[in-house]
């Protein structure tokens, strides 16, 4: 129920997160909805986390793929 509870309270703001603490995070998040939620809203708030944690996640390997494009031209023009 970890990840329910950082949803909940809105603590954890996705945008400070690590690659790995979203990735981390996604998992909990994915096996809990997994098992099912007891209620309706609480399968929605954890989709919408996961939702917003996969979004970081694509936003790190993004830059990531964007650093190693800009170091492949810099290494090329050398």
């Amino acid at each position: 129920m970890e990840a329910m509870t950082a949803s909940q309270s809105g603590s954890a703001d996705v945008a400070a997160l690590s690659f790995e603490q979203a990735r981390d995070e996604l998992v909990r998040v994915v096996a809990e909805l997994e098992q099912g939620a007891p209620t309706l809203e609480e399968s929605l708030t954890l989709w919408e986390r996961g939702e917003a944690l996969a979004a970081r996640c694509e936003e790190w390997l993004l830059g990531a793929k964007r650093r190693l494009d800009a170091a492949r031209a810099d290494a090329s023009e050398s």
